[in-house]
């Protein structure tokens, strides 16, 4: 009797996928379906089926749509447990991704993103900074030139850029753009509105005046490093803490006639000695009132968006793609940006200490599984109960 009693309830309930699935609100995703009517030409499959195919897809590493369509065949009757109301074909999963406007993922990431920010607001950064702290790099994605040839890159090579912009309080991306690996970094910031009081630390690769003037502008601050080939004029010295590794700190002005036009302004130089590396380091911010060494770890930060490159690429979809159309390769990228963030607020939410590679792990052995999914995940909450593998990164330990 007990045994049967066990059984009974381990078939009954939602999946641990839709118990997932649940946290997304659906209402705002018909909400963006209806933006782009992406139902209008409905024909057995909608968007939603193929945001749970795709995101089943991310969850359990399926590598094509060949993948994607044994693997929820092989579940029959319970697919309607985890929210499908189609069959899901490779063929007619493949035309949805032709199809459907990937602008109807990237909103929706967009109201996942809205959900998950507040949720980590109070995440340390490792610096004591009052203000949301973003940091913006690009990372390259290769592709043959033969299947992609939108995405030009070289004469023999193709490659999309994810451009992002990383909110460093739990890591929560708030801004991407994709383009092809032609595109320079420094044309991404003018598609960023800067927010007032915020601080973005950037590479040099992004150094513009002119584009970093309108940062000036809206009260918003940005922290990068000099280039040798900037000229620069010392208009005052500030005391610095030589023992914190601080060597200078100074305000400049540009002194080169185009720079100078562009950016009329002042800006602060701080010299730094890393005692790890024993290299020097300037850097260059238009923020005059935080103290020389918090800059210094400000941009010590942006390391963080190198790590978060690294994961995405460990841990999601994104390296091969199911489709070469533009359209396809977006939908993906937004879905599994998507995923990233949705697996972020339950993890919030359900008050797990696991990292998010941990409970990925999980996630991808037991979509099918009929068990409460705080049960399901407590498992992953000890080190000891399932290690990350050494070469993955653990960005979220706390």
């Amino acid at each position: 009797m007990r045994w049967e009693a066990k059984q009974w309830w381990m078939n009954t309930g939602p999946t641990v996928f839709s118990q997932l699935i649940a946290h997304a609100p659906i209402h705002r995703f018909q909400q963006c379906v209806s933006r782009y009517d992406g139902d209008a030409r409905l024909r057995g499959f909608s968007c939603w089926d193929q945001y749970l195919a795709m995101a089943f897809a991310q969850l359990t590493y399926r590598e094509s749509l060949r993948d994607i369509e044994a693997c929820l065949r092989a579940a029959g009757s319970k697919l309607y447990h985890m929210g499908f109301r189609n069959k899901v074909a490779r063929s007619t999963l493949a035309d949805s991704n032709e199809r459907h406007d990937w602008r109807i993922y990237a909103d929706f990431a967009q109201v996942l993103i809205g959900i998950a920010r507040p949720l980590y607001v109070h995440e340390t950064i490792g610096v004591e900074l009052d203000s949301t702290l973003y940091a913006l790099d690009s990372t390259t994605i290769d592709l043959c030139l033969s299947l992609f040839p939108w995405a030009k890159f070289r004469q023999h090579k193709g490659a999309v850029k994810l451009h992002t912009l990383l909110d460093l309080h739990g890591n929560i991306p708030t801004f991407i753009s994709i383009s092809d690996g032609s595109v320079h970094d420094v044309n991404v910031l003018d598609e960023i509105l800067p927010e007032p009081g915020a601080f973005y630390v950037i590479d040099r690769g992004y150094v513009d005046f002119e584009r970093l003037y309108k940062f000036t502008l809206s009260s918003a601050f940005f922290v990068t490093r000099t280039k040798s080939n900037i000229v620069l004029a010392r208009r005052y010295s500030h005391p610095v803490d030589a023992g914190a590794g601080v060597r200078s700190d100074h305000t400049v002005v540009l002194t080169a006639m185009q720079s100078a036009k562009v950016y009329p302004g002042a800006l602060r130089r701080v010299s730094y000695l890393d005692a790890e590396t024993k290299k020097r380091l300037q850097f260059l911010t238009n923020n005059f009132t935080l103290p020389a060494i918090v800059i210094a770890q400000i941009y010590k930060c942006r390391w963080q968006v190198e790590l978060f490159f690294k994961w995405i690429k460990q841990n999601l979809r994104i390296k091969s793609f199911f489709g070469t159309s533009v359209n396809a390769v977006k939908t993906q990228v937004w879905i599994a940006v998507s995923v990233y963030v949705l697996v972020a607020i339950v993890r919030k939410r359900l008050g797990l200490d696991a990292s998010l590679s941990q409970i990925l792990q999980v996630l991808s052995v037991s979509p099918f599984e009929k068990t409460p999914i705080l049960r399901a995940l407590q498992h992953c909450d000890s080190q000891d109960d399932l290690p990350a593998p050494r070469n993955q990164l653990n960005l979220f330990d706390l």
